[in-house]
């Protein structure tokens, strides 16, 4: 461990415990969008902005639910229920969308790799294409529409809750929870649908208990969050992802939610979301923070 990255895990354990000095000025404090009522949505565990719907964002649900993505607006109303036939929900811990430039379409991931005792050797990826919202609150999605991406990671079974897909080279990556520090995978495009592939390692990030992480749109901006605090990275086009995050981030401005596990960018890139898993006797609310101009 080099002594950059001990200052670097110092600064942001600093960050994390509350050193309001360190907190980025970039992005306004989180205001309240609405609040989370739904039932089904309780156990919110990822959440992305709608490609096909803007203004709209799709969310899953964790361990032993339903095998379901739902898309919401803004109010977290649910307008379209999608299930994954054939599919169970082990434990679903992120979603992604991503556009493959050989088929030309966008595509939702979700992520099922949680593990919380680490008894897992396998994880699995599933996706399918980013349906467009329509009269009917249900769809459907049957098993001859669901790809599967299954993979491992080189040290065995431990537990992840974030994954990321890279817009410049639609390279996937995958996040360890439970350890300290953070140890970062690829999957390299285009992931095999057919074998089981292994997670290359390419780096660590001083912390802990990433729970998850999203791109910008175009790519030069990265958002990874854990319990206590949201880490920014941006970089141009030219840096691959291991260059950008071997530069110390920003920590943005975050309200500690009860269990917050999500973080969406705006599809327009005027700031991002965060939505937390419904705790009992506290209130699990959408909140947006907001660029700041200039």
């Amino acid at each position: 461990m080099n002594l950059n990255f001990l200052l670097l895990a110092v600064v942001l354990m600093a960050c994390s415990a509350g050193q309001k000095e360190k907190i980025s000025s970039d992005f306004s404090a989180g205001k309240v969008v609405a609040e989370l009522t739904s039932k089904k949505l309780e156990e919110a565990s990822g959440m992305v902005a709608s490609k096909a719907n803007p203004g709209y964002f799709w969310i899953i649900t964790d361990s032993d639910n339903d095998a379901e993505v739902f898309l919401v607006n803004e109010q977290m109303d649910i307008k379209l229920t999608c299930t994954l036939s054939g599919i169970a929900n082990r434990d679903w811990e992120d979603v992604a969308i991503s556009y493959d430039v050989e088929t030309k379409k966008n595509y939702i991931y979700v992520a099922e790799i949680g593990d919380n005792s680490a008894k897992y050797l396998y994880k699995m990826l599933y996706r399918f294409e980013e349906p467009v919202k329509q009269d009917s609150a249900l769809l459907t999605i049957n098993p001859e529409e669901i790809q599967q991406i299954v993979f491992r990671l080189p040290e065995g079974a431990k537990d992840t809750e974030a994954i990321m897909i890279d817009p410049l080279t639609h390279d996937l990556y995958i996040l360890s929870k439970r350890e300290m520090p953070v140890h970062v995978y690829r999957l390299a495009f285009p992931q095999s649908m057919r074998d089981t592939l292994v997670a290359e390692p390419i780096t660590t990030l001083p912390f802990t208990l990433a729970t998850a992480a999203n791109f910008s749109e175009d790519g030069t901006e990265l958002l990874i969050k854990n319990y206590d605090s949201v880490f920014y990275w941006s970089r141009d086009t030219t840096k691959t992802v291991s260059q950008m995050l071997a530069h110390r981030p920003k920590v943005l401005n975050y309200i500690p939610e009860p269990q917050g596990e999500s973080i969406a960018w705006a599809l327009d890139g005027s700031g991002y979301y965060t939505v937390s898993e419904k705790v009992i006797g506290r209130k699990s609310n959408l909140l947006f923070y907001k660029r700041k101009k200039g």
